[in-house]
């Protein structure tokens, strides 16, 4: 599909400080991590995937075609650059799959004798439900 190693290569990371509160210690260190990846610019893929990528990445994409992720659940920096790289490597390899093209198939004509003979015998039970016609 692709090359995982090179891709990574192709990664700016950044260390920013976590938002919310905090204690004494909040405001000194910078634990949440953003990853950032500019996928016009990527050697690692095709054409054809980048524009799959493009497609379906458009609402997480900039306008310059950078796709920017932040990771800010653990205190560690390193488990949070750990996290973002698979939440990272993930998104894109679930947007590089292609879907199985639907082959359209016809109706069993079971099915269709089924059908009809089942409204037949509502539309009998609704008739004799009717008063008779003593004409």
């Amino acid at each position: 599909m692709f090359d995982e190693e090179a891709i990574l290569q192709e990664l700016i990371f950044k260390a920013i400080r976590s938002s919310g509160s905090g204690g004494q210690h909040v405001n000194k260190v910078s634990s949440k991590v953003e990853l950032t990846f500019n996928l016009a610019e990527s050697l690692v893929f095709s054409e054809n995937q980048k524009n799959r990528l493009l497609r379906k990445l458009k609402n997480k994409l900039t306008k310059e075609g950078v796709l920017i992720l932040q990771c800010g659940e653990s205190r560690s920096q390193h488990k949070n650059k750990d996290l973002v790289i698979k939440r990272f490597l993930d998104l894109i390899k679930a947007s590089l799959i292609v879907p199985k093209r639907r082959i359209p198939t016809k109706t069993p004509k079971a099915a269709i004798r089924k059908r009809l003979k089942r409204k037949r015998t509502l539309s009998e039970k609704k008739a004799n439900r009717k008063k008779p016609n003593l004409d």
